[in-house]
């Protein structure tokens, strides 16, 4: 029996939508996914959908304005703390979590984001580049970096952006993940650390390994993601 998403009263139907087409997007793939698949996921007519979203690229854009806004929500409340480490432990667990939830949207984007310039102003993916670089400056400003490491912070922060980025393509592509669980976070920064750790001075090593234990225990995605 077909399962139909029931969110509740107050959630309209174009989010509705969204969210079906989502879960759809990131399990099945932006081409391999048809409207009327994700019609049936809601419980609605094809042509209740396409009132709403007339073509699937619109809801596709309509998914990546979502995830703009809730990155956008998350830094305009962003105090940095005096725990460097901590910091940068948070900027990363929620850059692996809204890339997860999100997939489809890095995986899939040649097939729908024709013309779209993800390095524009608006581009979360420049923001989120542009926060980690933010984040080992003041690492090289409190003295926490070895004298004798490689200093080019921007390309150590591509490096470190680039292995994060890709965590869960591969987790996703290699390993057949549907639901990720603090055991993969950890995994994941193990290798995020694998760069950067090298870099750090033996106390600042300490403290992000102690910011990493203490950071909640909490898996990212809701298992249908």
């Amino acid at each position: 029996m077909k399962r139909v998403i029931n969110m509740g009263r107050g959630i309209s139907t174009a989010d509705r939508i969204a969210e079906a087409g989502r879960r759809l997007f990131n399990s099945k793939g932006y081409a391999a996914t048809s409207l009327n698949e994700i019609a049936a996921e809601v419980g609605i007519s094809q042509g209740n959908l396409t009132y709403h979203f007339p073509a699937k690229r619109d809801l596709a854009l309509r998914i990546e304005a979502d995830a703009r806004q809730i990155a956008q929500a998350r830094r305009k409340n962003l105090k940095p703390s005096s725990n460097i480490a901590e910091d940068y432990v948070e900027h990363l667990l929620f850059a692996m979590s809204l890339t997860w939830d999100h997939r489809f949207l890095f995986r899939d984007r040649t097939q729908f984001g024709s013309g779209i310039d993800v390095r524009n102003s608006e581009s979360e993916l420049t923001a989120d580049f542009d926060e980690l670089h933010t984040l080992l400056k003041r690492i090289a400003a409190a003295g926490m970096f070895r004298q004798d490491a490689v200093t080019d912070l921007l390309i150590l922060t591509r490096a470190i952006w680039i292995v994060s980025r890709y965590w869960m393509d591969y987790l996703s592509e290699f390993e057949g993940r549907e639901e990720i669980t603090w055991k993969d976070q950890e995994r994941g920064i193990e290798h995020h650390y694998a760069v950067l750790l090298p870099c750090l001075t033996a106390e600042a090593k300490r403290d992000f390994r102690a910011a990493l234990t203490r950071a909640p225990r909490q898996p990212i995605g809701n298992g249908t993601s």
